[in-house]
């Protein structure tokens, strides 16, 4: 996924200023803060003088952050007043050029702040993030619903602007309307109190949430509950209950999903079962880890706050400037989808009871079931073990000969890995990204394996982005959650996490190829239901044959993965879609009913409220649970993906289609590849989605290639 993190709040209002005084044309000068002595030695004070500003971890400690913070919200406040009140009459430079400029010290700073807390947190961090979550929304509110400043922006004559000027325009009026620009002086200070209250609970919820995680692994006490695993899944598990206190034991973590993969090999049933419960009430125990009373909090005050806006409920106001535009699109695109994924999934469910049933189990399915058995019927019908695919997907050698071979080969890029340039923990490791002409076009981090200071799941983020106005080319981060191997053993991961890391460098593609003038256009600053389109696409290429035999490799015979398995996974590939996109598409339901609420009468306690969801639109299989629970569904209480989880198959409908029309034109050639990047990739948020879509493809998207290759149809 993308990363959408507070520091977004401001994200098109922080970059350079290089000056301490700023002069209005009638030559009145405004002081902006100067810095004492103390902040001499801050390293957000200047750009870092590393490739491409790229940050300087072995600089950056965390009492630095604080600093920066209370310095740089006091410039760009300093900053925001010269713009607003310019006497001068209002014109694209000394407005939004201005705004764009603004902030730099602190963007620099959130930019950094935000990527650790993710990543790499610690007791610290976490509280220095809840004490600034609502000041940092204080400060938003205090641009985006400036009077001042928003007259001068509506004032801007659009006449002589080029393309992307214009723009840019079009947005900032969007964006401070969307904030709330148009409201009464007595809403505005309700929608400050909501923003700064929402701010807090955001990040507390984010907090409770790696805790229950880290607090809810599984301690096992015998090795023979853990019958199934490899000899080196089990010597992690006993290293990670070492380091957690527990000699002697051994520790299976949770990742921010329902399921949990070793759910798939763990023959033990009461294993299974615990582990399973662990997950699925991590948040939910009634202890500090609870995250109920947070989240029903969170549903009310977006409520309230869409409702000051003029809107009936959140998910309406949300989807203002997404390509859906409306919560009825979002919901119909889930309905079309969920249909046929349930009955799918009825089909699947009797196929393993039929299984379980063979083997005289004894019982009827339950979730911490479905992976065990589902590998099994896997196996049967396609004679295709998980355990056989593994020793050909050790990590660095999918990143390398098969995530950077597709891209050369599609786009013509290239890739150095580079040892000399500090990072935040000993696990990432640094490459330098040179364009297809042989120029060096970014510096790319890559984060592999869970830690408990870690949030779950994997994602990608930017620590500098593209601008040609200010000269910057991207630093880019993937962060990821993989296991990580025994001293000394080989990192293998599973198919699912070789697409994960095809999909997370799709996502870097799209940050690589951004060609803005404008931070505030540039890249991945696109609507949520976009955002996903360049990393859903990016997984095909994990099974173009010629990329997959490049990468599939035995990692101790460095021989090519037999032809014979190769076609037992391209078969297999539509095995199982009825359960995962069902878990999807009834998370993405979940998301849009709370934020559909349109009265408080209509909310209910957290676990009553979901269960009526899900019964409502039919997700009536127990064994088929959401991919998240509300509890810890992170995304959209922790995230920037409220009304906004839809985006991922909003998102895979625009792949497949556009997979389907790059595979019906030559598939993987430069020209395609290059097609692709011109229309999609580089144009950031400077032209219509929509209508970009349409250039690339030269049709409006249709739904059957994806419900095609889900084979839910012929």
């Amino acid at each position: 996924m993308k990363n959408i993190t507070s520091v977004f709040l401001i994200s098109s209002l922080a970059m350079t200023t290089a000056c301490t005084t700023m002069k209005t044309t009638e030559n009145t000068a405004t002081e902006i803060p100067g810095s004492d002595a103390t902040m001499a030695n801050n390293p957000f004070m200047k750009k870092s003088t590393l490739q491409y500003q790229a940050p300087e971890f072995d600089k950056i400690k965390d009492e630095h952050f604080a600093p920066a913070f209370e310095y740089g919200m006091k410039v760009q406040l300093a900053e925001i007043n010269q713009i607003a009140n310019n006497t001068a009459a209002a014109t694209f430079e000394n407005t939004i050029l201005a705004l764009e400029n603004s902030g730099e010290v602190l963007r620099r700073a959130q930019i950094v702040f935000y990527n650790l807390t993710g990543s790499n947190t610690n007791p610290e961090l976490q509280k220095i993030e809840e004490k600034y979550a609502p000041i940092f929304a204080g400060l938003s509110d205090k641009i985006y619903l400036n009077e001042k400043l928003f007259t001068r922006i509506k004032a801007i004559k659009a006449d002589n602007l080029d393309a992307e000027e214009k723009r840019v325009l079009e947005l900032y009026t969007t964006n401070f309307e969307i904030a709330g620009a148009n409201l009464s002086p007595e809403n505005k200070v309700k929608v400050k109190k909501v923003n700064e209250e929402l701010a807090t609970l955001s990040t507390l919820f984010s907090n409770k949430l790696l805790d229950a995680r880290k607090n809810g692994a599984l301690i096992i006490s015998d090795v023979k509950e853990l019958d199934g695993l490899t000899s080196d899944e089990i010597a992690a598990a006993a290293a990670d209950a070492k380091a957690a206190g527990h000699d002697g034991k051994y520790l299976l973590s949770l990742l921010n999903t329902t399921q949990q993969p070793l759910l798939q090999n763990l023959k033990n049933r009461a294993t299974r079962e615990k582990l399973f419960k662990a997950s699925w009430y991590r948040a939910e125990l009634g202890n500090a880890d609870d995250t109920r009373a947070i989240l029903e909090r969170q549903a009310k005050l977006r409520m309230e706050k869409a409702q000051l806006m003029g809107k009936k409920s959140f998910a309406e106001w949300k989807l203002q400037d997404q390509m859906a535009k409306t919560p009825e699109n979002a919901i119909n695109l889930l309905a079309r989808l969920a249909t046929p994924a349930v009955e799918t999934a009825k089909r699947e469910s009797d196929e393993i009871q039929a299984l379980i049933d063979k083997q005289k189990g004894g019982f009827t399915v339950e979730p911490w079931d479905w992976n065990f058995y589902a590998e099994q019927v896997r196996k049967e019908k396609y004679d295709l073990d998980e355990n056989q695919i593994k020793p050909y997907f050790e990590v660095k050698t999918v990143l390398e000969k098969g995530v950077f071979y597709a891209a050369e080969k599609f786009y013509g890029i290239t890739f150095k890995e580079r040892n000399d340039l500090p990072v935040y923990h000993p696990d990432v490791v640094a490459y330098e990204v040179y364009d297809r002409d042989g120029k060096s076009l970014a510096i790319y981090y890559l984060d592999f394996y869970t830690r408990n200071n870690k949030n779950g799941g994997a994602w990608m983020s930017n620590f500098v982005e593209q601008s040609h106005l200010l000269g910057q080319k991207p630093v880019i981060v993937n962060v990821f959650n993989y296991q990580k191997p025994a001293e000394g053993k080989p990192s293998l991961i599973s198919y699912d996490d070789v697409s994960t890391m095809f999909h997370e460098f799709g996502h870097t593609l799209h940050g690589l190829f951004a060609n803005q003038k404008y931070i505030s256009i540039s890249g991945t600053n696109v609507p949520r239901d976009f955002v996903e389109f360049p990393s859903q696409i990016n997984e095909f290429f994990a099974l173009e044959p010629e990329v997959l035999k490049n990468y599939a490799l035995h990692y101790q015979t460095k021989q090519p993965m037999p032809q014979a398995l190769v076609d037992k996974i391209k078969q297999a590939a539509t095995f199982n879609q009825g359960y995962s996109t069902t878990e999807l598409v009834s998370a993405a339901t979940i998301d849009m009913n709370w934020h559909s609420v349109t009265n408080e009468s209509q909310f209910k306690p957290t676990l009553e409220f979901e269960k009526a969801v899900l019964a409502k639109y039919g997700f009536n299989l127990k064994e088929v649970p959401p991919r998240y629970h509300s509890p810890y569904f992170a995304h959209i209480w922790g995230g920037g993906y409220s009304a906004g989880y839809y985006a991922y198959m909003w998102s895979d409908m625009l792949n497949a289609d556009a997979w389907d029309w790059t595979s019906t034109h030559g598939g993987m050639t430069r020209e395609n590849g290059d097609r692709f990047r011109k229309y999609i990739l580089s144009v950031g948020n400077s032209v219509d989605l929509n209508q970009a879509f349409k250039d690339f493809a030269g049709r409006t998207p249709d739904l059957k290639p994806l419900l095609k290759n889900k084979g839910f149809i012929k």
